[in-house]
């Protein structure tokens, strides 16, 4: 029987996510030493652009601390946490992964936010959330992962209550992929389907989802990801003497293959927002 949690981790950015305890260890913050969201978020959010994508959607949300929002795929906890301390919303972050899910909780509580940020290790889609429990869903660079579109897709929308929305950043296909960029999808992303823009809004409308704004962000993380690649080769030996070699070399590898995927022109990149039909 597959295991997610431990199969995941052909895609080299779970590699060690400990590793955020160097970068605080290099900055001298001692072990369980008090944080903030401000100085952590430079090292916690794995998905593009930063905390401006979530600035970006906690305005098209119209976020406010009354809302009961739900993080699909939360990684380490990055962007659940700067959701709660911007707008004092309460969040629930879901993780597959054990060892992420442990880190976001020890991150949490050393940022004082254990009040508002709710860490579940488990398997968003069995979850057993009850009807009508959220106000928003939102998920970054993790849709991905999860084949099963139409199972998703009627999950999203089962938590939500009447008026809710969701907020997804997600890769979809622009064109045909060759077999090497398909088994670095598969191998090196673990991801085993992309839908077009035009499937992908079908498939939101056919789960029950209205008012579908699609940004198209190819170019933007385009950049990015070069301009990300590039860095971390002019960081090398610093990464090394922090992290050293091995997880170091795993980092250059998956960046310079997201790279490869994006140079392909194949991959795209999408902003999804949609309200409950």
């Amino acid at each position: 029987m597959a295991n997610l949690s431990e199969d995941i981790k052909t895609m080299k950015l779970y590699h060690r996510p400990d590793r955020v305890y160097n970068e605080l260890k290099a900055l001298g913050i001692k072990e369980n030493e008090p944080l903030t969201v401000d100085k952590l978020a430079q090292f916690d959010q794995y998905h593009y652009l930063g905390t401006e994508a979530v600035d970006d959607a906690i305005n098209a949300l119209r976020i406010t601390p009354d809302t009961r929002l739900i993080e699909v795929g939360s990684g380490i906890g990055g962007p659940a946490r700067y959701l709660s301390h911007k707008t004092k919303c309460h969040v629930t972050a879901i993780e597959l992964q054990p060892e992420l899910h442990e880190i976001a909780c020890s991150l949490t509580m050393r940022c004082g936010l254990r009040n508002r940020v709710w860490h579940i290790c488990g398997d968003f889609l069995g979850y057993p959330f009850e009807h009508d429990t959220f106000d928003c869903v939102v998920s970054w660079l993790s849709f991905l992962h999860i084949p099963d579109r139409k199972r998703l897709l009627g999950k999203c929308h089962e938590v939500l209550n009447p008026a809710g929305q969701i907020f997804i950043e997600d890769f979809y296909k622009k064109g045909d992929f060759p077999q090497e960029e398909t088994t670095i999808l598969s191998r090196d992303v673990y991801c085993s389907y992309l839908p077009t823009l035009d499937v992908y809004q079908g498939q939101l409308a056919a789960s029950g989802f209205t008012e579908i704004s699609v940004t198209d962000m190819s170019d933007v993380w385009s950049l990015f990801v070069e301009e990300r690649a590039a860095k971390f080769k002019e960081n090398f030996q610093r990464s090394i003497s922090v992290h050293g070699k091995e997880t170091t070399q795993a980092l250059d590898y998956f960046y310079e293959k997201m790279l490869q995927l994006f140079s392909g022109g194949n991959l795209g990149g999408v902003r999804i927002a949609a309200r409950v039909d």
